[in-house]
């Protein structure tokens, strides 16, 4: 079943726990997108927003680390109530990182780029709990979805089944009612959604007609497979 994770990037920060709530019924996780403006070229929010969070949902704070250190923020990131994070291999030394989440006790993810080729993070796969593949470039939110990452996710999902991982693909960057679809028959389960959730006038209706919209895809696509 599709789990739909809203970005609270999008969402109001002068009122954030409201928006929480707003969402809480039809959320699997909360998506927290955190951005040092080097890695990225924007800045967001760090731990002491996760720990506020933390103190007012019970949701899984999944944290997507975009920086250039993420190993210098990790414990800190767990000690505010993280629950899992998600470091990009383009930033390097994945096989360092991904012990250090393991021995904070984090669920440990890998994001990847647009332009990354597979290759580059095939090698991963089983050491880690989620793979998080970018549909848009990293750093703003509200951008346009880009299709030409659907094989990838394909070729990542054929990879993950071949090997009997238990390895979430998680996709973000322009999902709506539109897109979700898509990934979801390319096999992705877990949805990152920020302004099409956030940005409407119900954002518990919008998380819960993206999850319909997976979930119908992902079996019509299962029911075409047989």
């Amino acid at each position: 079943m599709a789990r739909v994770a809203p970005s609270i990037l999008s969402a109001d920060f002068a009122a954030l726990g409201d928006a929480v709530d707003a969402v809480a019924r039809e959320a699997d996780l909360l998506h927290v997108d955190v951005m040092d403006g080097h890695f990225v070229p924007n800045l967001s929010i760090g731990p002491p927003v996760v720990a506020s969070l933390r103190r007012h949902t019970t949701l899984y704070l999944d944290c997507h680390l975009m920086i250039t250190n993420p190993e210098d923020y990790l414990e800190s990131f767990r000690r505010a109530g993280a629950d899992g994070c998600t470091v990009h291999v383009e930033v390097g030394d994945t096989r360092a990182r991904i012990e250090q989440m393991r021995s904070l006790g984090l669920d440990a993810g890998l994001a990847v780029n647009p332009e990354t080729p597979f290759e580059t993070y095939a090698e991963w796969l089983d050491q880690i709990d989620m793979v998080l593949l970018m549909t848009v470039h990293p750093g703003f939110g509200g951008q346009s979805f880009l299709s030409e990452v659907v094989p990838k996710i394909s070729r990542t999902r054929q990879e993950i089944d071949r090997r009997g991982l238990d390895v979430a693909i998680e996709v973000d960057g322009g999902i709506d009612v539109r897109t979700a679809p898509l990934t979801a028959a390319a096999g992705a389960s877990v949805f990152v959604a920020g302004s099409a959730i956030f940005g409407q006038a119900d954002p518990a209706a919008a998380a819960h007609a993206i999850r319909h919209a997976a979930d119908e895809a992902e079996r019509a696509s299962e029911e075409g497979g047989r």
